[in-house]
């Protein structure tokens, strides 16, 4: 990877298959970035544990991150100029963590939206310490690499700010020592197939990258519409109507979708028609994503390979990183002094045939 392009650092946790909502909402964004940038991709696997920290959800996270990296490769992310890595592989970020957790306090995290939010949607009753230090592990994801740059959706630009004071922070009382990282925000989020909530797995509403054509036949035909419209001949609403909305982003066919929109607006169409030129629209789009991901697939090991190596590149920039820290904080000057006098010590008594206590 260029040493002369700007650093992005961005990713997700490993929940398994993607959905046309990540395609969407990152995964695009990131085929065009890593050409533009040098591009880092995180499996958060330490962040499961935050909302999911039992052994039974822990065992899935090797095959969900194996699913999830076929999706990647597959929409176009590209191994030999972006880096996919474990996180949980990285030592340094656990000790950059505890580091950033001493120059935070509880009322600043606590004011947070997004904590509040993942608890409940976990289920959660009480906040567990753990995902209340979910935005500080987030800022030694992204600085740990010296990122320049993170591309989030809107709901996670507050938890970007926190990285960056934290980096302010640490530069002020320690030195010069991380870049201050920008938010590139990202558009769009995408509805899922009840109209109800963006696309989630978890809700029961997502069209997986990996789905096949007959599932993909028969997700589309259970879309919510127009619920005005009970009958073919009566006038439609478009806007905001989700099979529309992925007709206007999946559809390459312009003149079609126009044409079913003025229809439907008229009550000349009725909805099985629209949803079917829909779902065969979606299986144009998603047909060579699913061939490149049976090649994947099918190309035993090539998974693994990619994430071994670049966890490996990582743990590197790690190093790296983490050597400037301890130094910039002091911390291995204290070593460095008792581990010194300890051996001056010991060759002292060595050298006068004192036993070595």
């Amino acid at each position: 990877m260029a040493d002369n392009k700007k650093r992005i650092l961005t990713g997700d946790r490993p929940t398994g298959r993607l959905h046309l909502g990540h395609y969407v909402g990152s995964i695009q964004h990131r085929v065009r970035l890593q050409h533009e940038y040098e591009c880092i991709f995180i499996i958060a696997d330490l962040h499961t544990l935050t909302t999911k920290p039992e052994r039974e959800n822990v065992d899935t996270i090797a095959d969900n991150s194996r699913e999830m990296v076929a999706d990647y490769l597959a929409c176009g992310i590209d191994p030999s100029v972006s880096r996919v890595y474990l996180q949980s592989a990285i030592p340094e970020v656990y000790e950059l963590n505890l580091l950033f957790e001493n120059l935070v306090t509880v009322p600043r995290l606590q004011r947070l939206p997004s904590l509040k939010e993942m608890a409940r949607d976990a289920r959660l009753n009480e906040m567990p310490f753990g995902l209340l230090g979910y935005p500080i592990l987030q800022s030694a994801d992204i600085l740990l690499p010296r990122a320049h740059l993170v591309p989030v959706g809107k709901d996670n630009e507050a938890h970007v700010e926190l990285t960056r004071e934290l980096a302010r922070r640490f530069n002020y009382l320690y030195g010069e020592t991380f870049p201050v990282p920008d938010v590139l925000v990202r558009g769009g989020t995408l509805v899922g197939t009840d109209g109800q909530a963006k696309m989630s797995k978890s809700l029961g509403n997502a069209i997986m990258l990996s789905d096949d054509a007959k599932t993909v036949e028969k997700k589309v035909r259970g879309m919510f519409t127009d619920p005005k419209r009970v009958r073919a001949d009566i006038p439609g609403t478009v806007e905001g109507n989700p099979v529309f909305i992925y007709h206007q982003m999946f559809n390459s066919d312009t003149t079609e979708v126009e044409e079913l929109a003025e229809r439907y607006r008229q009550g000349k169409v009725g909805d099985v028609e629209v949803k079917e030129r829909l779902a065969a629209a979606l299986n144009r789009f998603l047909d060579p994503i699913r061939e490149r991901r049976e090649e994947v697939v099918n190309s035993t090991g090539l998974v693994d390979e990619i994430i071994y190596e670049g966890t490996l590149a990582m743990r590197e920039d790690a190093k790296q990183t983490l050597a400037a820290v301890r130094k910039a904080v002091g911390l291995s000057g204290a070593w460095n002094r008792i581990s010194r006098a300890a051996e001056k010590r010991r060759k002292k008594q060595e050298k006068s045939g004192t036993p070595v206590s």
